[in-house]
């Protein structure tokens, strides 16, 4: 387990290293962040003043030589909006999109495991049939359509939920969570619910191809004639072997609504990473987009990491040396 542990580390710093390279090809080679700091009526004199304090003047492996080192201590620079530290700017909204990416995955497994396993067990049932209809709807509706009808549903007519904004926040030192009163999660839950409706769609459909997949396997017909329980056979044998895709896939679309949240955000005014890029793209603030890009790399190496050790546990097959 350590080897591989250590084998997924290596090939982690060197998936970081790669999308560095590539982030600072993209964002720092392409056009000139002087024309947007300097004044219109600025001399040539001033405009080199400013490159060299940029340190454009330097080599192209100069300049990226620089921003790993920076990098490493999670200098990105500031604001060139509010002069802040871009990654400060960051970290303090992490919080938020973390919750929300969270609370909407745990929806999706909660709901969409149990009725994939039904769906998987039942198939020719009109339940089924309804559940397998009802993931094909989640999946073709696009995030910011479910998102308006949630707010026109819930927030306009029924007035039971809020339209956007977080609620009240806890601190746990540098952490802001607003999971631990009801405001919080009344401001939450659409948002969250809105996320989930496409990733529920996904784990049942998942959950289901891996249960029709186990049913016919030796164990699960040994196992039944032993005897047990088929609420044993279902939540000991089955449920064992069916977390392996479940676990990938949702470790996979945990990453990708932690860093790509975006529409969600912005329709609900969560004040989220995703809400700042689009406002840093828009008012063109370098330094935050790029620590949001690091951030968020190195946040999908390490999750993808995760996930790989956590296949090796549930199946030994896979580890070097392991049961064929």
């Amino acid at each position: 387990m350590l080897s591989i542990i250590i084998r997924r580390l290596l090939q982690t710093v060197l998936v970081v290293l790669v999308m560095s390279a590539l982030v600072f090809a993209g964002l720092y080679l392409v056009g000139d962040p002087v024309t947007m700091l300097a004044s219109p009526e600025a001399t040539d004199a001033e405009r080199e003043l400013i490159r060299q304090s940029l340190g454009l003047n330097l080599p192209l492996w100069h300049q990226y030589l620089i921003f790993l080192s920076k990098a490493v201590h999670l200098d990105f620079g500031n604001s060139f909006l509010t002069g802040e530290p871009a990654m400060h700017l960051i970290l303090q909204r992490m919080p938020a999109t973390l919750e929300l990416a969270t609370v909407a995955m745990a929806l999706s497994m909660l709901i969409g495991i149990p009725l994939g396993i039904y769906a998987g067990l039942k198939p020719r049932s009109l339940a089924a049939r309804s559940i397998m209809g009802g993931s094909v709807l989640g999946f073709s509706l696009p995030n910011f359509w479910v998102g308006l009808m949630f707010i026109m549903l819930f927030a306009v007519i029924l007035g039971w939920l809020p339209s956007g904004g977080r609620g009240p926040v806890e601190h746990f030192g540098p952490i802001d969570l607003s999971i631990f009163s009801l405001e919080g999660w009344r401001s939450l839950i659409l948002p969250a619910s809105t996320i989930a409706t496409a990733k529920c769609a996904l784990i049942i459909r998942v959950t289901r191809a891996a249960t029709r997949e186990c049913l016919p396997q030796d164990y699960i017909k040994f196992a039944r004639a032993k005897g047990l329980a088929e609420r044993r056979v279902l939540c000991v044998h089955l449920l064992k072997n069916i977390l392996i895709p479940i676990i990938t896939i949702g470790g996979l679309e945990y990453g990708q609504v932690f860093a790509f949240a975006v529409v969600t955000e912005t329709v609900f005014s969560w004040p989220g990473m995703g809400k700042l890029l689009i406002d840093s793209i828009i008012t063109l603030d370098r330094p935050v987009v790029v620590a949001y890009l690091m951030l968020t790399v190195v946040f999908l190496a390490l999750l993808n990491l995760v996930v790989d050790v956590a296949y090796t546990v549930l199946d030994p097959r896979v580890r070097p040396g392991g049961p064929s």
